[in-house]
């Protein structure tokens, strides 16, 4: 690429980050990295009447826990700033006069109740109102009106707009990285609003604006902005600017049905859409973080929403990311969000994490439930139990009975027991007894050198004895459960469910 790689994240600061919002960061992060670029997050906060304080807050936190910090954005290298476009509202109106005087734009007086009549009127006669080359010049517009009174009537303090001149009879032939060719007819566009009549602009000027003065080279968005491409791709020919190229990402899909997946596809189904957890006067809303979920976890799913190295391989870091990727691979149809795919990759990185780690991530759990353990001791239950999970928080109900003996018993399991075990058990307590190194290894060869002698089934001992030390046929290999709940404790649990069954 001849000149630098500068791609940006332009969200509004109008609530928390969403998923597919989150991709969007991503994709343009590791294509940034890919072409050694700049990734850059600029605040779009024109529309102050959609702005919710702490937004903005959220986005770069997000990001941050994310691993995918921005190189520039507001208060950190500011080479373009200001990145808060609030805080550039006076460069936009030069934009906005220079293409009046260039004959691209005009003033619209329009009053709401006159645009509302306009539409009813078209809707009477089956039609929709476009405000375009159809009649731009038969509404109230400086088009019609000559350039004094059209200065008059500014000067006078009436309210008014500034709208794109939409160029007419031509087909546009625009080419996007994913898409390819993507054509439109300029006389089924509208003359879009550019500057409104509180003297802020709107997304489209402001937007094509920022994009050139922070010398963007391509425009990675969702696919919803594909209808604005006309318009930006004619404003920066108004202005006689170079366009950057465009790539516009697939939708990420519900994981049932048709459709954009939104919060209610996450409340219904147990996920979140949220990279970090976001609080209303509503309610609360979770977040991948507060779910227990790693960040590379997450950051490694939604790579893989969309997009794919040609290969069959499933696990990147960051680092592998961004050294394969390529808008080229980019699927031009929508990605299914499949909530278990989402677990499976959390359990994944889980596993990549030392016991140690593991351990001192679960050990607040068993603080807050007031019990003291060995650190040695917690490692080594980490290390039996983190294969069925894919949250640290799901550790405490895969291990509590190595914590306290069971006070019930699977009702199933119980099935199991009949009128010989408790005898077969009595049995299994002196053998148990008189084993001195109680360590996994030797307990199994005793138990099992016993079961052999005395001709006696596996299932007559074995499933007993899970029974009593778990209260479930569940958990990790029976013998390492006796060697760290210990030789006492052992005991006592097979004695008590003597005694309760």
């Amino acid at each position: 690429m001849s000149k630098q790689v500068r791609v940006r994240f332009a969200p509004s600061p109008t609530g928390p980050l969403h998923i597919g919002g989150v991709r969007t960061a991503l994709f343009n992060y590791l294509f940034a990295k890919k072409h050694n670029g700049i990734f850059y997050l600029r605040i779009e906060d024109t529309d102050q009447n959609r702005f919710v304080p702490g937004a903005e807050e959220y986005i770069l936190e997000a990001l941050n826990w994310l691993g995918i910090s921005p190189d520039e954005t507001v208060g950190k290298n500011e080479k373009f700033g200001p990145y808060r476009q609030s805080e550039r509202k006076e460069l936009y109106q030069q934009y906005a006069d220079q293409l009046i005087k260039s004959g691209n734009a005009y003033y619209a007086f329009d009053t709401a109740e006159s645009l509302d009549f306009h539409r009813k009127q078209q809707e009477e006669q089956g039609k929709t109102f476009i405000y375009n080359w159809h009649n731009r010049e038969k509404l109230d517009t400086s088009l019609v009106l000559s350039k004094e009174i059209t200065e008059k009537r500014i000067a006078a303090g009436e309210e008014y707009v500034i709208r794109f001149k939409t160029p007419i009879n031509e087909t546009l032939h625009l080419q996007d990285i994913i898409r390819g060719e993507v054509k439109f007819d300029a006389n089924l566009l509208d003359d879009k609003v550019l500057f409104k009549s509180d003297g802020m602009p709107t997304y489209h000027l402001a937007n094509i604006v920022d994009d050139h003065l922070m010398e963007t080279s391509h425009v990675i968005r969702g696919e919803e902005w594909l209808p604005s491409m006309p318009l930006h791709v004619l404003l920066y020919r108004a202005f006689g600017w170079e366009a950057p190229e465009f790539a516009h990402l697939p939708l990420i899909l519900k994981p049932i049905g048709n459709g954009k997946l939104s919060k209610r596809d996450g409340d219904k189904m147990g996920f979140p859409v949220f990279p970090l957890e976001w609080t209303t006067s509503e309610g609360v809303s979770s977040g991948y973080r507060e779910n227990g979920f790693f960040p590379e976890a997450v950051i490694n799913f939604l790579a893989l929403l969309g997009w794919n190295d040609g290969t069959e391989k499933e696990l990147f870091s960051l680092e592998e990311l961004a050294e394969n990727f390529d808008l080229n691979r980019v699927h031009k149809a929508g990605a299914k969000f499949d909530p278990e795919k989402n677990k499976w990759f959390n359990h994944q990185y889980l596993m990549q994490q030392t016991d140690a780690d593991l351990a001192n991530d679960f050990a607040p759990v068993l603080k807050e439930k007031g019990i003291s353990i060995d650190e040695e001791k917690l490692i080594a239950i980490v290390s039996l139990i983190k294969e069925r999970a894919h949250f640290v928080s799901e550790f405490w109900d895969l291990s509590n009975y190595f914590f306290a003996a069971p006070t019930s018993y699977d009702e199933k399991a119980t099935k199991n027991w009949n009128s010989e075990t408790p005898a077969f058990m009595q049995n299994l307590i002196a053998v148990l007894d008189g084993i001195e190194d109680f360590t996994a290894t030797t307990i199994e060869t005793v138990v099992k050198e016993w079961m052999i002698q005395n001709e006696i089934g596996m299932g007559k001992i074995m499933q007993p004895f899970r029974l009593s030390l778990v209260g479930a046929l569940k958990g990790p290999h029976l013998f390492d459960i006796a060697e760290l709940i210990g030789k006492q404790e052992t005991i006592q649990r097979i004695q008590k469910a003597i005694t309760s069954l």
